[in-house]
C-alpha cells in the first residue's frame, strides 16, 4: 500500500519552483513523486484539457518560454481550462489523481478538479482550499510525495529554497498518523 503523505510548497513564481525542482533533483529525489500546478497566464489558445500521463511533456508550444525550464524533469503533464481559476498546467502524480476524480465523477463539493485530486491523494478539505487560493492568485505549487521518510527528505531541500509557505501532510491508516 501506498502511503499519502505530502509536503507542498507554494511559490511565488514559477522560476522559484524551478529551482527548487533542479534541487531535488540534486537531492536525489525521485522525479516521479514531483507533482507541479501553476496558472497559464501566457496562452492565447482555447484548449479544453489535455493529458499525457505516460511519458514526459515534449513540446509546449507558446507556452514553452514559461515551463520549458523543468517540465521536461517530471512525469505526466495535463492541460486543464478550469472554470474560476482559468488554464492550469499540471504535472506529475497528481495528473492521474485529478483525471480518476474527473472519470469517477468524485469532485468534492466546493473545490475544482484540482482540488478533488490533492483531496484525493489525502490532503485535507481547508488545505486544499488554501492551495486553490494560491493557484488563483497565480502562485506555483510543488507536491512531493511518498513514504514519509522521503517527504521529510524533501521537505527539507524544499525550506532552503525559500517557498511562500510549505506544509507537511501526514497519511492517516485507520484514524492513526503513518
Amino acid at each position: 500500500m501506498t502511503e499519502n503523505n505530502a509536503v507542498v510548497a507554494v511559490y511565488d513564481t514559477h522560476e522559484g519552483a524551478e529551482a527548487a525542482v533542479k534541487e531535488l533533483q540534486r537531492a536525489g529525489i525521485d522525479m516521479h513523486t514531483l507533482s507541479i500546478i501553476g496558472k497559464d497566464t501566457h496562452t492565447d489558445e482555447q484548449v479544453v484539457g489535455y493529458y499525457n500521463s505516460g511519458d514526459r511533456m515534449k513540446v509546449w508550444g507558446k507556452m514553452g518560454a514559461m515551463w520549458g525550464g523543468f517540465w521536461g524533469l517530471l512525469f505526466g503533464s495535463a492541460f486543464f481550462a478550469i472554470p474560476g481559476i482559468g488554464p492550469v498546467l499540471v504535472a506529475g502524480p497528481l495528473v492521474a489523481w485529478i483525471v480518476g476524480a474527473l472519470e469517477g465523477a468524485a469532485v468534492v463539493g466546493g473545490v475544482s478538479a484540482i482540488g478533488a485530486g490533492l483531496y484525493g491523494m489525502g490532503i485535507p478539505k481547508d488545505s486544499v482550499l488554501s492551495y486553490e487560493t494560491a493557484l488563483k492568485t497565480d502562485k506555483v505549487r510543488l507536491l512531493v510525495n511518498g513514504t514519509a521518510r522521503e517527504v521529510a527528505k524533501a521537505k527539507e531541500v524544499i525550506e532552503n529554497t525559500r517557498p511562500a509557505n510549505v506544509t507537511t501532510h501526514a497519511a492517516e491508516l485507520a484514524g492513526v498518523a503513518a
